[in-house]
């Protein structure tokens, strides 16, 4: 039988300003370690520290525009085009457009505090 998600949880976010992130699938919402599912709604000039996740992580963005800067470069990433990064890249995500962005992030395995490895 189907199991109905019935709302996120909210979850505690890197960065400056604050963003909100709505877990839907993961350790927080469902305990689930396989993989995560949240809606991040980030303001404009939101930015997070560098990390070196060892997790998947798939996105989408909704409205807005996601900047990705990594070794080597930087890309937007515009409402209606996703970014895959791979475990061990180093990569920093940032929203400096004026109407910030939504978007949808998918971690395989689940995002956890301890193995995203953020910047000092």
């Amino acid at each position: 039988m189907p199991e109905l998600i019935g709302e996120p949880s909210r979850v505690a976010a890197g960065g400056e300003p604050p963003k909100l992130i709505d877990e839907y699938v993961g350790r927080v919402n469902t305990s689930d370690t396989r993989l995560s599912i949240a809606h991040m709604h980030s303001p404009s000039g939101w930015a997070e520290p560098g990390q070196r996740p060892e997790f998947d992580e798939f996105t989408i963005v909704l409205r807005g525009a996601l900047v990705v800067e990594f070794d080597g470069g930087q890309m937007t990433v515009q409402a209606g085009q996703g970014v895959h990064t791979r475990p061990g890249e180093w990569v920093r995500y940032s929203t400096p457009g004026a109407e910030g962005a939504d978007y949808i992030a998918v971690c395989q395995p689940a995002f956890a505090p301890a193995t995203v490895h953020r910047d000092d």
